[in-house]
């Protein structure tokens, strides 16, 4: 998919440094100075980390370094977090297990197991429930109610009648002593593209709400003392019950239904008299950090919270939220670079320095001397974080699964055939005896060893990578899933186009595509597989004596 990914948040700053550096406010964006962190002295009673519409993300393409997202590295944060915050609980709004709403029939197996790699993981982190949206009923709502108990979490919507009984209206847990209500809001039913549902969903903004505060008194009753909304309902209705309902502590937003894998920006959080409505960057790009510091007031806790930050700075936080992520891009992508000089890296790596300085000094605020509050940041999640070895057992565990059943599953599954009179691929040793300089060049570039990375780590049958490390992927005369030989790696014909009639005929027949331009690299070198990517630029580090120059 062609499209232009915006990043607006941006790397958490050195883990080293001191937790008073950590103070962050509520803001779009935070760079906290350690994961752990904490406002001086004062550590959090209890903390809620906040995830909007998942679907599906395990981790991101790992063509490029410094992408965000990867359950792994959430779990890392999470384990980071406890030494601070103990008891803490995790939460998420909209599509949670499912990229898209409809699967193709023969994604299904793919879909599910990876879907079930990440409620085992999200259980080990504490996992309380979620608001589904359509991409979760992708399989039915029985295999939802799998899902779910795996996760150790409820799917919950107070304003759904479900007979199945999978749904539920809220849930509650103590954390820390504190006993929390969470009341879930899902508009499934919103999107007419995806597997028909049993349950029904009232829709009427005023009935939602209406719906809401119901739950709320219904948990009050219960004992509950922090009350959350869990909102898959877009941010519009989020924000109205906010509005109407003010015994809420936060509103977690999250969409009615997504597709495809663009990646999106997370909105600045929004303070409605004193409830927090927060929403997160999709595919795990960026978790919220909802910190609770509970406070006596005349003698006795007060569940009453108050903004601890800043809001009226988020806006200069995004600025600078903007600049860093720009400037990771181009450092990432000059690296690489070996015509960028080694002293204009460092003189960018200074600048970068610099604003990542600028930027954590815009949360480094005091809290408030009176009166219970929290603090809401947004951490962006980055390969720094190193995975817990338990999480990174259950992602191998996912891969060789999948490897294995596709590879029995898909081993019959040909390319489609050429038509009468049709050019085929040869593969790279067909066109090496005839143009041995570009086999030469070739040879140097990451393109010749595209498949190994995959096989290496148990990939090379996996629907998510295959077709960008192979030549020829689902065209006539090309490759399949497991049908590649000599078609493996990111060969000629990828740019050239399949070129057995030059072969046959390299005197009268010219291959497909003498002079090829940049069109075909943005097939595979695109959002949200790179950050960003300059085809022009790029094509000449594939060039050289004899291919292109």
């Amino acid at each position: 998919m062609k499209h232009a990914v915006k990043r607006a948040i941006l790397p958490l700053a050195m883990l080293a440094a001191s937790a008073a550096a950590f103070a962050g406010a509520a803001c779009n964006g935070c760079r906290p100075s350690n994961l752990s962190g904490t406002t001086g002295a004062e550590k959090p009673t209890l903390r809620l980390y906040l995830a909007s519409n998942v679907a599906g993300a395990l981790e991101p393409c790992g063509c490029v370094k410094d992408q965000l997202g990867g359950l792994d590295h959430v779990a890392a944060l999470v384990a980071e977090g406890r030494k601070i915050a103990p008891d803490s609980a995790f939460v998420a709004a909209g599509p949670l297990f499912f990229l898209d709403p409809v699967l193709k029939q023969e994604r299904e197996s793919q879909e599910r197991a990876k879907a079930e790699t990440i409620a085992d993981v999200i259980k080990t982190l504490d996992f309380v429930g979620f608001a589904p949206g359509r991409n979760d009923f992708a399989l039915g709502e029985s295999a939802l109610g799998d899902l779910a108990s795996k996760s150790g979490g409820q799917p919950i919507a107070c304003n759904a009648k479900d007979a199945s009984g999978v749904l539920h209206a809220s849930t509650m847990r103590v954390i820390d002593g504190v006993k929390v209500g969470f009341i879930g809001v899902a508009r499934p039913d919103q999107s007419d593209i995806g597997a028909p549902l049993t349950a029904t969903f009232d829709a009427a903004g005023s009935r939602m709400s209406d719906a809401v505060k119901r739950e709320v008194a219904a948990l009050k009753a219960q004992g509950a003392q922090v009350l959350v909304a869990i909102a898959a309902t877009g941010r519009g209705e989020a924000k109205r019950i906010a509005d109407v309902v003010p015994e809420l502590t936060a509103v977690v937003v999250g969409a009615t239904s997504m597709g495809g894998d663009a990646n999106t920006d997370a909105p600045p959080p929004e303070v409605i008299g004193d409830v927090l409505v927060a929403e997160t960057s999709n595919h795990l790009q960026t978790v919220g950090a909802l910190d609770l510091f509970v406070r006596n007031v005349d003698g006795a806790p007060s569940y009453k919270f108050h903004d601890g930050g800043d809001i009226a700075r988020s806006e200069k936080k995004r600025e600078l939220d903007a600049r860093i992520d720009e400037l990771h891009g181009k450092l990432a992508d000059w690296a690489r670079d070996p015509k960028i000089a080694p002293g204009d890296v460092e003189a960018r790596k200074r600048d970068l320095q610099k604003l990542e300085t600028d930027r954590r000094a815009l949360d480094e605020i005091p809290p408030p001397k009176d009166g219970s509050f929290f603090r809401y940041r947004v951490f962006e999640i980055r390969d720094t974080l190193a995975a817990p070895d338990a999480v990174k057992q259950q992602f191998l565990a996912y891969y060789k699964k999948v490897d294995e059943t596709n590879r029995t599953l898909f081993a019959s599954r040909t390319p489609p055939p050429v038509e009468p009179g049709g050019d085929s691929y040869v593969g790279v040793d067909a066109c090496a005896g005839c143009h041995p300089a570009p086999k030469a060049v070739w040879d140097k570039t990451a393109h010749a060893t595209a498949y190994a990375s995959l096989a290496n780590q148990f990939k090379e049958f996996n629907l998510d990578c295959v077709s960008c490390h192979v030549t020829g992927y689902e065209m006539p005369g090309g490759s399949s899933v497991t049908h590649v030989d000599k078609l493996k790696n990111v060969q000629c014909e990828v740019c050239h186009g399949p070129s057995s009639k030059h072969v046959d005929d390299p005197t009268h027949v010219k291959v497909p595509v003498p002079k090829p331009g940049t069109n075909r690299c943005l097939d595979c070198h695109h959002p949200p597989h790179v950050h960003t990517f300059d085809a022009n630029l790029k094509i000449q580090e594939i060039l050289g004596p004899g291919h292109g120059r």
